[in-house]
């Protein structure tokens, strides 16, 4: 069996939203209860630090990133590392912060919020699009796993702690239409759905907190990989390099009583299939 190897050792509080940036070839990720942006171009390790927790990121052009943060939305220029507001939640509300988010197949920006002690009920999942946002979801404690089928008829989302994944029908622009159906309910497997990312024949690569793994599951739902890894809770998966066949895999230390030092650590994975290039963000 292929296994995940070390990335990056940074080991991270609550590693989160990888991100293959295609013009930079370079990947990027959180830690966002270390209120960090990481990165790694061959053997250069980079980051960027804030003044608040931010998630997810879609990029913009080689040098701006769009990043959900507590706040809202926030555009970083990477050589000055200047975080500039964008969009800013209407009422603002010290409990909350952002979570998972990835960028659609029409050039939207998908992003998510949750309680900062993951309270029940108080998540919600927005979208940015030709520079307005509304809110798509709500009543999540833990919404993770956006990502997109390839043609973006389709959305995933979860909410991790109801270990259920849920598939939206999408109308032209990207917008839902119809309700949402149980793509994967995972409670009898008591599996933690946390970031997840779509390959080039539609299948569903989901990192689950607290079982040291990434799953793959095809279009019809059957899962057809499982690759472990040396670390209990894996994140958030991204497809990256020039044949985008290598999976990113961050890890997270939150809520282990003693980790070892492979905890938090960022993980590389030889991938079976290809990935889908990330979307760019379009203002």
């Amino acid at each position: 069996m292929v296994m995940p190897r070390i990335f990056d050792t940074r080991a991270c509080e609550l590693g989160e939203g990888a991100l293959w940036h295609p013009l930079r070839q370079q990947f990027f990720w959180f830690d966002i209860l270390g209120r960090k942006l990481l990165s790694r171009s061959g053997h250069l390790p980079g980051v960027w630090h804030f003044d608040r927790m931010a998630s997810a990121a879609g990029w913009l052009d080689a040098e701006r990133l769009l990043l959900a943060t507590e706040t809202g939305l926030a555009i970083l220029d990477l050589p000055s590392g200047r975080l500039t507001n964008h969009w800013t939640f209407p009422s603002a509300d010290a409990a909350l912060r952002s979570n998972d988010g990835r960028a659609d197949r029409r050039h939207g920006f998908w992003f998510s919020t949750m309680g900062k002690r993951a309270q029940p009920g108080a998540g919600a999942i927005y979208r940015y699009f030709q520079g307005e946002v509304r809110q798509l979801f709500n009543g999540l404690t833990i919404p993770n796993s956006i990502c997109f089928s390839p043609e973006g008829e389709h959305a995933y989302f979860s909410d991790t702690a109801r270990h259920i994944v849920w598939r939206q029908a999408l109308d032209a622009d990207g917008w839902p239409i119809g309700r949402q159906e149980v793509f994967l309910d995972l409670t009898a497997e008591a599996l933690n759905p946390d970031g997840a990312v779509v390959d080039s024949a539609g299948g569903l690569w989901c990192a689950h907190w607290g079982a040291g793994a990434v799953m793959r599951y095809g279009p019809d739902a059957r899962r057809t990989h499982t690759f472990p890894t040396g670390a209990a809770h894996v994140s958030c998966p991204a497809f990256g390099r020039r044949d985008l066949r290598c999976l990113l895999l961050t890890t997270a230390r939150e809520g282990l009583s003693d980790p070892d030092p492979v905890q938090g650590m960022t993980y590389l994975l030889n991938a079976p299939i290809r990935g889908l290039p990330e979307p760019r963000v379009i203002l």
